[in-house]
């Protein structure tokens, strides 16, 4: 909070010395300076300046599913996190996994959780309400299940945000989006989804995957996706055992920067349904 001290200054008027420049001014000068007709008109108060309401913010009535990849306490619950679910494609998978780490040891559920902390800070900001699949990253919990996070708000969200990073081999770097299957019922809105997520990333300077071509995946194998029911995105921001994406995704301005380009994806995606 800011606190604003004023100050109050009384300006004393000073007779000037007889001979000075002031005293031999003309007498009806003088007079006609005292009559009320020389007296200043008031300048109008300017009028306040509006404040912006809540239905100007351009997220606005969004709903937005901030979904930080996998729980620091996977590692510690391997019964729970392998239990089998419904993967959405017929199939089944482990409910969750541990998720990668850097050679540094920095696990990628830390830097999924930071990176999305800044992103939900950005996305209210824009007026969007948000819903997070995990409310902490504490070794003491685990999950929530793939199939848990893809569904979560299904009843009232409008899209749905996964991030993740990725453990590719050391050679192997930067960013790539991941989407549902081709002609599933949200392809179309998810693609346009992740190309706002391709040029937000883009326009951060942040290096497209070298490892996945179009930097872009679509596919029926991603839980999290199938089990949207609203436009989704899995966004992989960087390869953590590439020793210059592992710098960016643990740096605060890295994860900034991250966080910036996708709060403007969201934001992009919402005005082109809107628009």
């Amino acid at each position: 909070m800011l606190g604003l001290a004023v100050a109050l200054t009384t300006v004393v008027g000073c007779t000037p010395p007889q001979g000075s420049p002031a005293a031999s001014e003309s007498p009806s000068a003088a007079v006609e300076m005292s009559t009320p007709d020389a007296t200043p008109t008031p300048t109008p108060a300017a009028e306040p300046t509006a404040t912006p309401t809540p239905d100007a913010l351009p997220l606005s009535g969004v709903v937005v599913v901030v979904d930080p990849g996998h729980q620091l306490g996977n590692r510690n619950f391997p019964r729970e996190i392998t239990t089998a679910v419904d993967a959405g494609n017929g199939a089944t998978k482990d409910c969750n996994t541990t998720g990668t780490a850097t050679d540094d040891d920095v696990p990628e559920a830390t830097v999924t959780w930071e990176v999305s902390e800044i992103v939900v800070a950005r996305l209210r900001e824009r007026g969007a309400e948000v819903v997070l699949t995990r409310e902490s990253n504490s070794d003491e919990e685990w999950g929530p299940c793939i199939d848990v996070r893809g569904s979560l708000a299904n009843d009232r969200a409008d899209l749905l945000l996964s991030i993740h990073a990725d453990g590719a081999p050391a050679q192997a770097h930067g960013f790539h989006v991941l989407l549902p299957e081709e002609g599933s019922d949200h392809y179309d809105e998810s693609l346009r989804l992740g190309q706002g997520v391709l040029a937000a990333l883009d326009g951060a300077g942040i290096d497209r995957a070298t490892y996945v071509a179009g930097a872009m995946r679509a596919s029926d194998d991603y839980a999290t996706l199938n089990h949207s029911a609203k436009p989704a995105v899995i966004v992989e921001l960087g390869n953590m055992r590439h020793d210059g994406d592992a710098e960016l995704l643990t740096g605060p301005d890295g994860q900034v920067a991250y966080a910036e380009a996708l709060a403007v994806a969201v934001e992009t995606f919402v005005a082109g349904a809107t628009g």
